[in-house]
């Protein structure tokens, strides 16, 4: 699912077929990995031109340690934003016979 999200970034987000991959992931659970190695799982709301990111019933993981492994802490946080200059992964929840179906429509793109 990360390669469909970098898909539709790097057209333009205006195009109607982009728009079409953006709606598919609608409300979508999606966990997404910024670069001060916290994560953030919530419903995929939306997504602005520049690749910000929304995601709704948000709630943050961040590790209580830097050694590995570590204990993951957690708290809610409901709607948040996500910078796409912050962004390192991006991962959607979906059945494999959806991913197959989105992948194949990224290969004819």
């Amino acid at each position: 699912m990360e390669n469909i999200i970098q898909a539709v970034e790097e057209t333009a987000l205006g195009d109607k077929t982009s728009v079409s991959h953006l709606k598919k992931l609608l409300f979508r659970r999606m966990l997404v990995g910024v670069n001060d190695g916290r994560f953030f799982m919530g419903a995929f709301y939306c997504m602005d031109k520049q690749g910000n990111i929304i995601l709704q019933d948000a709630v943050e993981y961040r590790s209580t340690r830097r050694s590995s492994p570590s204990p993951m802490e957690q708290r809610g946080l409901g709607l948040i934003l996500i910078p796409f200059a912050c962004r390192t992964s991006c991962h959607v929840d979906c059945s494999i016979e959806e991913q197959l179906s989105l992948l194949s429509l990224q290969a004819q793109s």
